[in-house]
């Protein structure tokens, strides 16, 4: 899961900071997520039934920041009974293909290929909100809640400031305000990928856990299980609700390793669910020895 705070211009590497004392050492070669994704295609197919598919996406970082990325299509099946026996009426097909935004989309029952590589033009480092750190710069980041908090709100704020400036070139009347209207939700998404995307150390990730759950607007929805049968807390962002498109954002944190366990998008555009950018996605997330390699299938 990659939250709309990093999808920010102008990144910047920053200078190597000293290791503190209260620093985790690197547990293994690499840093290792993988997500899996859940999602249902926005076009009807055949006699109009409907059709989920699953992908997963793994990135491995080595502690001096190098990356490797690999994904891999896990194939794709009708969404309801429905939708299978409308599947099964067509002649229960195994391929197909549509265009929609100018792009073309082929799906597949089977599992494809998959592949891995480097990221040999991305900058060595690990992402933190718009700059790349160092391995050594993960370790220093608060480990107290609050002072944490200080720190994600300072930089949302930045990120603000530097977004609505941009803004300005297509819309003129965009102000500040369009951004601040979320500023709780930017700073939990922000506590949340402190969970999962890069190796901070335990007391950071349980301090990031505590913003999570105590930033305005977060409500507990109680202990819950995942696709994949994982038990965490269930925690409910707050909701952004701007030009008739309500989204709605659910996380599932393992509060004993302080992780991110999934995520549940419900993206509504005028009461409607829009398909293929509402779903859920697992995660793990952990140290290993493992090379980089396309992902199993699972």
């Amino acid at each position: 899961m990659r939250f709309p705070l990093t999808v920010a211009a102008g990144l910047l590497f920053a200078g190597v900071a000293a290791v503190p004392a209260s620093a985790d050492a690197p547990k293994a070669a690499y840093w290792r997520v993988e997500t899996t994704f859940t999602r249902t295609h926005p076009h009807a197919f055949g006699s109009g039934y409907y059709l989920t598919e699953r992908s997963v996406s793994t990135e491995w970082q080595s502690p001096e920041g190098k990356t490797w990325s690999g994904s891999r299509e896990l194939g794709a099946k009708p969404t309801t009974k429905k939708d299978k026996a409308a599947w099964r009426a067509d002649g229960s097909p195994t391929t197909w293909s549509y265009r929609t935004e100018g792009m073309k989309f082929h799906l597949s029952t089977q599992p494809g290929k998959g592949s891995v590589r480097a990221e040999e033009e991305r900058p060595n480092g690990f992402r933190l909100g718009e700059k790349y750190v160092t391995y050594q710069q993960l370790q220093a980041l608060p480990a107290e809640a609050e002072a944490l908090r200080k720190q994600l709100t300072a930089e949302v704020n930045a990120w603000i400031d530097e977004a609505a400036e941009e803004s300005k070139t297509t819309d003129p009347k965009a102000t500040k305000n369009d951004w601040l209207v979320d500023l709780d939700q930017y700073v939990a998404q922000r506590a949340a990928e402190l969970l999962y995307v890069n190796p901070v150390p335990d007391k950071v990730r349980a301090a990031a856990y505590q913003v999570l759950k105590t930033t305005k607007g977060v409500s507990d929805l109680g202990r819950s299980k995942d696709p994949l049968g994982r038990s965490g807390q269930k925690l409910a962002l707050p909701v952004s609700s701007r030009k008739g498109s309500v989204l709605k954002q659910q996380l599932l944190v393992d509060t004993r390793a302080m992780t991110l366990l999934a995520e549940y998008t419900d993206l509504k555009d005028g009461g409607k669910t829009v398909l293929g950018k509402s779903g859920v996605e697992t995660c793990k997330a952990g140290w290993t020895d493992d090379k980089p390699a396309v992902p199993d299938v699972s």
